[in-house]
């Protein structure tokens, strides 16, 4: 079905085509008609940071933002659903025009700039929803909010959000909000980490039950830097990463008119960069933190890739763009293979 579908939400530009292919999503569920968009797969289980997935495969954050089309957006098989980014104030984003898709490279262009409706609409949406599975939320500083003051948006979120999160993202890494991926540069993270990781003991013993806590990395890193930021993670006991984020770098795309736009780059020209942070994180955390392998995922192939790099779990967005929802099933019969080789 979304292979008809396809050519008439790109008929649009890519900002109005991401809110009418949610709306649709939506309609399609309130009809009883997801099944047409994509069969719900056979379970395939699996366990990360004292969790239970019924499958590995999730959708990444920045699909949903506000967290409203949670029930909609299960319904199409993902074992888990990331929503957010969310702060602690709703703000506009950047300015439009602000995502561009680049179909000759399976690939999108973002700036958005967590363009979101603030923490508590967020909140409210994820109360009303009926979704029982794993939902993780993904939580970032406003735009206003200077670096130094970072560690206080990042606080009210969390703590607004954990009851009713499964696991909360701390997205440190989006490179659509300036300044923001200096909190992972050395002499800042460990502090802002230490300080988080306090805040989510405390709700633990408040709430009486203690939810992960995800940091999302970006794919620009350099080893140096990969290798002070596993430091750091290892000594906080922090429970999982997502690697990664968009990317800032153009190599893959130079001879495109659309290179010198500013803003995140996702979908295949990500994968490999993407996939050499994971391996590289993997590596130099020794299998002691549970990885969560995104970027690039277009394909069953591509989800056994990040697995054979080190991910216990993947995520997709810009996968859902180009091949629509069966691409969950497709990845999990390929996951499926995978583990049936092991």
């Amino acid at each position: 079905m979304y292979s008809l579908a396809k050519p008439f939400l790109f008929a649009f530009d890519a900002e109005t085509a991401h809110g009418l292919g949610l709306k649709a999503i939506e309609a399609a569920y309130r009809s009883g008609l997801n099944p047409l968009l994509a069969r719900k797969p056979a379970p395939l289980a699996v366990e990360a940071f004292g969790i239970q997935f019924p499958n590995p495969v999730g959708l990444a954050a920045g699909l949903d933002k506000n967290g409203a089309y949670v029930d909609a957006l299960a319904s199409l098989g993902f074992g888990f659903i990331e929503v957010g980014t969310t702060t602690p104030r709703p703000q506009a984003g950047n300015p439009k025009p602000r995502m561009f898709r680049i179909p000759e490279h399976e690939a999108v262009i973002n700036r958005l700039g967590f363009n979101n409706e603030g923490v508590d609409a967020l909140v409210r949406n994820v109360e009303r929803a009926k979704f029982t599975g794993v939902l993780g939320i993904n939580i970032g500083r406003n735009k206003d909010t200077p670096n130094e003051r970072a560690t206080d948006d990042y606080l009210e979120c969390l703590g607004k959000v954990y009851a009713r999160a499964s696991y909360v993202t701390v997205n440190i890494s989006s490179p659509n909000t300036q300044g923001l991926r200096g909190l992972q540069e050395e002499g800042t993270f460990a502090p802002f980490v230490a300080r988080l990781r306090e805040e989510q003991e405390r709700l633990a013993s408040r709430h009486r039950a203690r939810k992960p806590m995800l940091v999302k990395l970006a794919p620009d890193l350099s080893p140096q830097a990969m290798d002070g930021i596993a430091e750091v993670l290892l000594a906080a006991n922090v429970d999982g990463v997502i690697c990664t984020n968009t990317t800032v770098s153009r190599t893959a795309i130079a001879n495109h008119r659309r290179a010198k736009e500013s803003g995140g780059l996702s979908g295949r020209p990500l994968l490999e960069k993407s996939t050499a942070v994971l391996r590289g994180m993997h590596q130099r955390l020794g299998g002691r933190v549970p990885l969560v392998g995104v970027g690039g995922i277009l394909s069953g192939a591509d989800a056994r890739e990040k697995m054979r790099a080190g991910a216990r779990l993947v995520q997709f967005y810009t996968g859902m763009i180009y091949r629509g929802p069966t691409l969950v099933g497709e990845c999990v019969e390929a996951l499926r293979g995978e583990a049936a080789k092991r």
